[in-house]
């Protein structure tokens, strides 16, 4: 007679094998947020073989993909998260959240008949990830600035926009000015605009608010307002997390303060903040490229190196390498 196992055993190997899982999540969690984005994915296709409707692994392996700018593998396993996510609607709406995402990346790259037909799909995929769970500030934030940014023929539109005011004001007044701010200056209400993006920041001061007021200021060529406000976030964030990374864009974008914008995204490239929200491996390369503009081709290069060391596959690393 074949030897079986009691049914205690199987439930403690069960048992020991979602804590492994968990586990690893945590690990590939941490790597991902570091930036050491190739690590967290071998862990994350490992973890997959074992539990291959695990939602959760999916989703992180998307975020994998997103952060290298692969959209179509990051697309595939946003796909498979949505699909096997059940009776969880907090997980449900974060991962259809993130496959707006991933469409948006690939409809940004796509010429324009096949933006068209992906752009539906982003729109469909955050509104129903604010339907599936209505206290999702980041969908409803990433919904605001598809509808502003979007024309009406792919579901974008002002009107939109308007209505989802009403919706985000009880979740998260801040969003909600950052959404009134946003709409205001499509209209070219630049007056109006700037007032929201400020009463955002007098809602939730932190950095990430405050960068908005000084995103403000770059596109509308208002750069010594730029650049003093950018000084005002960077003795505010003491994390060094990703606020100051946009906020070298913005130095960048005005052309001022080369070296404060060097030493802005050293500082989070060092920093225990870091996080998918700002992936090394694209800070590096923006690092790089600040740096080759100073005449420095070998301190570019090792940057461009150090991206392709966290994330092999990442693109605009390899293109800048080559370029040196």
């Amino acid at each position: 007679m074949a030897y079986r196992l009691p049914t205690i055993s199987l439930f403690a190997m069960f048992f020991l094998l979602r804590l492994t899982a968990v586990a690893d999540v945590v690990h590939a969690t941490t790597a991902l947020n570091q930036g050491r984005v190739d690590e967290a994915a071998l862990e994350l296709r490992s973890d997959l073989k074992m539990h291959p409707h695990d939602a959760v692994l999916h989703q992180m392996l998307c975020r994998a993909f997103y952060s290298e700018e692969l959209a179509d593998r990051a697309i595939g396993e946003c796909e498979a998260a949505v699909a096997d996510t059940r009776s969880d609607d907090a997980l449900l709406s974060e991962n259809l959240m993130w496959l707006g995402r991933a469409y948006g990346l690939k409809a940004s790259r796509a010429n324009p008949i096949s933006a068209f037909r992906i752009a539906k799909k982003v729109v469909a995929s955050f509104e129903r990830s604010t339907q599936v769970d209505a206290k999702n500030v980041s969908a409803l934030s990433d919904l605001g600035e598809y509808y502003v940014g979007a024309p009406s023929i792919v579901g974008g539109g002002l009107d939109k926009a308007d209505r989802l005011v009403l919706r985000m004001q009880p979740v998260s007044a801040t969003k909600a000015h950052r959404l009134l701010a946003m709409i205001a200056e499509k209209r070219d209400d630049y007056e109006t605009s700037e007032a929201e993006f400020k009463r955002a920041f007098e809602a939730q001061r932190t950095p990430q608010t405050l960068i908005d007021v000084a995103g403000f200021y770059q596109r509308r060529k208002q750069c010594d307002e730029a650049v003093s406000t950018v000084r005002t976030l960077v003795r505010m964030d003491r994390a060094k997390d990703s606020a100051i990374v946009d906020a070298a864009s913005v130095l960048t974008a005005c052309n001022r303060e080369p070296q404060l914008a060097r030493e802005l995204l050293s500082s989070y490239l060092t920093s225990p903040a870091r996080s998918d929200n700002a992936p090394a491996a694209r800070v590096h390369v923006q690092l790089g490229d600040l740096i080759a503009k100073s005449g420095d081709s070998e301190g570019a290069r090792r940057e461009y190196e150090a991206a392709l060391a966290l994330a092999s596959e990442y693109a605009p690393a390899r293109k800048a390498l080559q370029a040196r």
